[in-house]
């Protein structure tokens, strides 16, 4: 077997409206990480508490639960190019009011907790747009090396912002922090303005109209397909429990010493990034919903053991394991949604997506943070990650359709049995 197999599929850069989009988000989101790290470390240098830090996560959480499930139902009925334009305005003048009060010296942690809501809301109705319109300009058979592309570049930025943020912010330098991820962000509005217009598709299907009942209809979609539900409930499980990152600040206080918070925001992205670098054989997989669960576990696992570490080298070579378990978790659970999930339903559905994944860390934030307070941040840490491994091994036994599932379309599914039926009248 050529050592070719085994490393990145690139041949969705071929196509130049992706490549554009690629290039765009993988250089916003080096800033976006910078912004990511130094909201936390500025609020833990504001009040020296884990707690506040933990409910950065709770503030963001509610609009983006809000507006994730709004911005799904607004991308199947509006085109998509605009909504991203409008929504990424949005992320951009959040991180220029940061700027502007990490300059003035506020010094405020519910102004933080503000800015971090609004922020949100950007996000909650950007993300389900990006992801939406990615089976629009790759072909259906480049989907899954499209989203390993994406996954494995969205993690690089998160091993460059953080390492780069340890770098810029220094003494309390956030003010240049945030006005790097508000220049980088420039690069991301030109990709989306280079993009062709895309209006709704509808198969068949009554147009899409904004408003409550669209919202109800993807839900009332997903609790009705069971392998795309599961794949969501695994990855909340994973992220609420497991997600140390609250605890960050304390641990490299406490634990680990001056500069290594940078390592600590960016080890879990650096493990995503190697593994997305010799992930070649994960299209190959044909039994991807077992894949999917072993990943969560091993994410799991690892998360406890870097919890328990006591050198940041050894702390920062678990995280990176679990790095590489949550980019296959990632490719697969996307490629399930891009596969089943008709076009008419995909930013419905990538709005839930949004809410778990963007959600699922942040109440991770606040149980961290929370449990920290009553065990310690090291308990609250290891322990997270061996509840996350334990609860989607019973899942998955639970709900044997997830391990079953092999990677084929709903129609193909259908075929034996229709075969079977030919075959009986025969």
């Amino acid at each position: 077997m050529s050592p070719r197999t085994f490393l990145i599929d690139t041949r969705p850069l071929r196509h130049a409206t992706f490549r554009r989009t690629w290039i765009g988000n993988g250089v916003a989101g080096v800033g976006f990480q910078l912004t990511a790290v130094a909201v936390p470390v500025e609020m833990y240098a504001i009040t020296d508490s884990s707690v506040w830090v933990g409910l950065i996560g709770i503030a963001g959480l509610v609009p983006l639960l809000i507006f994730a499930l709004l911005g799904g139902a607004v991308a199947d009925a509006v085109d998509r190019r605009k909504v991203l334009l409008a929504s990424s305005l949005v992320t951009w003048v959040v991180t220029l009011a940061l700027f502007i009060q990490a300059v003035l010296g506020l010094d405020s942690p519910v102004l933080l907790l503000c800015l971090v809501a609004v922020q949100a809301i950007g996000f909650a109705l950007t993300f389900p747009v990006r992801q939406a319109i990615v089976p629009r300009i790759v072909p259906v058979e480049d989907v899954a090396a499209a989203q390993t592309i994406t996954f494995t570049t969205s993690n690089g930025a998160m091993v460059l912002g953080p390492l780069l943020a340890a770098l810029i912010i220094g003494k309390d330098h956030f003010a240049a922090a945030y006005a790097v991820d508000a220049a980088l962000f420039t690069v991301s509005l030109w990709a989306s303005l280079r993009l062709p217009a895309l209006p709704p598709e509808h198969t068949g299907a009554a147009p899409v109209t904004v408003g409550l009942r669209a919202v109800t209809d993807g839900l009332r979609y997903l609790a009705t397909t069971p392998i795309i539900a599961l794949s969501f409930a695994v990855d909340l499980v994973a992220m609420v429990f497991a997600m140390p990152r609250a605890l960050f600040p304390e641990m490299a206080d406490e634990r680990f010493g001056a500069g290594s918070v940078g390592w600590l925001f960016s080890a879990i992205a650096l493990g995503a990034v190697a593994g997305g670098l010799v992930s070649g054989w994960i299209g190959r997989v044909r039994r991807q919903g077992l894949a999917l669960v072993g990943a969560v576990v091993v994410w799991g696992l690892a998360i406890a053991a870097a919890g328990v570490a006591h050198q940041l080298w050894l702390a920062v070579l678990f995280l990176a394991v679990a790095g590489m378990g949550d980019l296959v978790s990632g490719v697969y659970r996307q490629t399930i949604m891009a596969v089943h999930a008709p076009d008419e339903m995909r930013g419905r559905l990538q709005g839930v997506f949004t809410a778990v994944v963007a959600g699922g860390p942040r109440l991770g934030d606040l149980r961290a943070g929370l449990s920290a307070a009553l065990v310690g941040p090291s308990l609250a840490w290891a322990g997270g990650g061996v509840a996350a491994a334990v609860i989607v091994v019973v899942l998955a036994l639970a709900f044997p359709v997830l391990p079953r599932y092999d990677g084929r379309p709903p129609a193909a599914h259908a075929e034996p049995a229709v075969e079977a039926e030919v075959q009986t009248v025969a």
